[in-house]
């Protein structure tokens, strides 16, 4: 068992209450992030290159550019952070992590969310702060370039939460990366969708409320819905 295990199970055991155990394991997640921060790195470079790629294939031609931008960076951001979503569980279940969090006392569904408010907070979240910077490259306004950022910072939450139940239902599988991106893909649609509309919408004057609130409901609805799912795969995967 390696010592951030048994920390980990050490603290979750003695300390009462749930929010230790939840705490105990954000913070653990966030140290192996920072230990292996080549990945990190690796979803960020993919991040810059792919949105650079366009620009310089298309050219300097201002009205393409700012007519693709959000759906370009939208893109980018997505594949970006699938990069790293097959990873979020297979070091875990290597090490018997998993089966600890099972006889845990804190319930497994919210042990999942901690883990993937770690995943999201040095994936999704670094990508979201990253976009203004890449907005330049398409002459977004000011405006807009905001709107694309919170934007990001809402529905790169979604997709950390329908990886997870991905990640789970690939663990153990080979070509896992493949069948996750197969199975998450298809239901960030209408995340791509309305988020990119919310720029659009701002660029051309219109009200951006609308689409803000859809993101919003559809975080709201995956936060309970997406760590019960995914922890009944994962009791599925360990048996």
């Amino acid at each position: 068992m390696s010592n951030s295990l048994r920390t980990l199970s050490i603290k979750a055991n003695i300390s009462p209450g749930i929010w230790p155990g939840l705490y105990c394991l954000f913070e653990r997640d966030i140290k192996l992030v920072f230990r292996q921060r080549s990945d990190t790195a690796a979803a960020l470079a993919f991040f810059i290159i792919v949105a650079s790629m366009f620009p310089l294939g298309i050219g300097p031609q201002p009205v393409l550019l700012k007519q693709i931008a959000s759906g370009v960076l939208w893109v980018a951001a997505l594949l970006s952070a699938m990069l790293g979503m097959a990873r979020m569980f297979t070091e875990d279940y290597a090490d018997g992590t998993l089966e600890q969090m099972l006889l845990s006392a804190t319930p497994l569904p919210l042990l999942v969310l901690a883990k993937v408010a770690a995943h999201w907070l040095c994936s999704g979240f670094l990508l979201s702060l990253m976009s203004p910077v890449l907005a330049m490259q398409f002459d977004m306004s000011p405006q807009s370039t905001l709107i694309l950022a919170i934007s990001l910072l809402l529905g790169t939450p979604i997709l950390a939460l329908l990886g997870a139940i991905g990640a789970a239902l690939t663990l153990g599988v080979r070509s896992q990366g493949m069948l996750l991106s197969l199975l998450v893909l298809p239901l960030v649609i209408p995340v791509l969708i309305f988020g990119t509309g919310a720029v659009d919408a701002g660029s051309a004057g219109l009200g951006v409320a609308a689409h803000f609130s859809l993101l919003g409901a559809m975080l709201l609805l995956a936060l309970p819905l997406a760590p019960l799912a995914t922890a009944a795969a994962l009791r599925i995967a360990l048996e």
